[in-house]
């Protein structure tokens, strides 16, 4: 069945995400119920006009004339334009608190922030923070929110940003609090609010964001990391929800299946939010190594506490050494690779989920170095279909996971191949396929069906629309234009 109406395209994907933002100009378009968007009029602007806009960077409309003006393909410029400056058009809500830059990011169709979302959904504005005072007053002040969510509650993954609303999550078993939209215990909601605020501080050499916020946030990242290596018990964590989705609760009463302490941190849930089989989530405790160093850089240096960094440095040598000993399988095919999961007990979950922090996308983070065999043998398995969540048909294929099921890939999934390949041609596929993939919207979105790409997820998630921009930026700054230009 199809209907022909006629609206903005923004403001339909917009609206469809809770939020209704109108757009400069009308587009004509036929709607069919699989979410198909047939644009009659291609390539224009689907961004909302500039009065609508949620946050405006001079620094960043720049960076958008610069790198359209380099791109030869019409349908990659727009999608470029599109997409980079997403998370600043519709997510942020930007102002100053009693003197302070306070930054609330929304996910995009969700009236909340999430730690982990958030923090990548800046990341690719940092390096233009010296640039706009604005820019850079913003990206403060989503890191010092970050640092308050983590003191308002070290075990919550998303936040509202009145801190006395409660929503549809509060009768989950668990210990709640007004200001928490979600209590999923995730190990990267702590590692990327400290990833994003090196960043900026290594760009900016502001260190105003590292003061007693700061010393707070990170003795409850010690605190909570320490608890979830589970030596002295189950710790104080326990989650359970009401759910047909069995992924969205914790087993065993809350607690989750058991783990023996070698000095691993437990992660109850993954970055795509279930649940985990065995609570050892290893891209996330490679996340935990790297995000210590970070923080204990930043101790050192910045606030000469260097008995807090020592903390921090011997609790990322004992994760890494654990990982070494313990997240290593020999797979018959493959050799030695990394487990998505282990418990500590012998036991190795192998697969790999769209959401980062991924085995994939770990050379991404900084997390390992991108010629390390075992990565190497690790991103050849990921990739292939002895991966359960690697899903290949006829329009695309990709890395999903269980959040969204079968068949559904993750535009994510193809970005991180093109961040962490060294093959040219390879990078070039990765942005044909989402380039063919985005249901002629000009955005990224959660998913896409491999057999049917107009059959979508989630028509607005600014993180994964802004990494698409940061994709593109990286590889015109490596000097692959030709590569992009060459793209028909």
């Amino acid at each position: 069945m199809k209907k022909n109406i006629t609206i903005s395209i923004a403001s339909f994907l917009l609206l469809i995400g809770g939020n209704t933002i109108k757009a400069s100009k009308q587009i004509d378009f036929s709607l069919q119920a699989d979410n198909t968007v047939i644009n009659k009029d291609k390539y224009i602007s689907q961004r909302p006009k500039v009065s609508d806009r949620l946050f405006v960077s001079q620094a960043i409309e720049k960076e958008i004339k610069r790198v359209k003006g380099q791109l030869k393909n019409a349908k990659l410029a727009w999608m470029f334009e599109n997409c980079f400056p997403n998370t600043l058009d519709t997510t942020v809500r930007f102002e100053t608190k009693d003197g302070k830059p306070d930054t609330s990011v929304y996910t995009g169709d969700i009236h909340a922030m999430w730690l982990r979302d958030s923090g990548a959904q800046v990341w690719a504005y940092v390096q233009f923070a010296n640039d706009d005072s604005k820019l850079k007053q913003m990206l403060a002040g989503t890191i010092l929110r970050q640092f308050n969510s983590i003191n308002l509650d070290p075990y919550a993954n998303a936040f509202y940003t009145d801190r006395n609303e409660t929503g549809h999550w509060i009768d989950d078993i668990t210990d709640m609090k007004p200001g928490v939209h979600e209590r999923k215990w995730e190990i990267d909601s702590h590692c990327y609010p400290i990833r994003l605020a090196h960043q900026y501080w290594k760009t900016t050499n502001d260190t105003s964001i590292f003061g007693e916020e700061w010393l707070q946030a990170i003795r409850n990242v010690l605190k909570t990391f320490r608890e979830q290596q589970r030596k002295e018990g189950i710790g104080p964590y326990t989650f359970q929800r009401k759910s047909e989705r069995a992924l969205d609760t914790l087993n065993n009463d809350g607690k989750g299946a058991p783990v023996k302490p070698v000095g691993l941190i437990v992660s109850s849930f993954r970055p795509s939010d279930d649940a985990t089989t065995l609570q050892f989530l290893v891209p996330s405790n490679f996340f935990a190594v790297t995000s210590l160093r970070k923080a204990a850089e930043i101790l050192t240096t910045v606030n000469n506490r260097t008995d807090i960094a020592k903390e921090c440095t011997d609790l990322a040598n004992e994760v890494e050494a654990a990982l070494k000993e313990y997240a290593v399988y020999d797979h018959p095919k493959y050799g030695q690779i990394y487990a998505f999961e282990v418990d500590g007990f012998g036991n190795h979950l192998l697969m790999d989920d769209a959401n980062v922090p991924s085995l994939l996308a770990m050379p991404y983070l900084g997390d390992i170095d991108i010629n390390d065999p075992i990565y190497q043998n690790t991103r050849r398995f990921v990739w292939s279909e002895d991966n359960p969540y690697f899903f290949r048909g006829k329009d695309g294929e990709g890395i999903g996971g269980p959040h969204i099921g079968y068949d559904m890939a993750w535009p994510m999934s193809i970005m991180m191949k093109a961040f962490t390949s060294q093959n040219d041609a390879e990078i070039k596929w990765c942005i044909e396929m989402l380039m063919q993939t985005d249901a002629d919207t000009g955005f990224m979105h959660e998913s896409f069906n491999v057999n049917n790409h107009y059959d979508f997820t989630r028509a607005w998630f600014a993180w994964q629309n802004t990494l698409f921009g940061e994709l593109i930026i990286k590889l015109v700054n490596e000097g692959k234009i030709k590569l992009l230009n060459d793209i028909k």
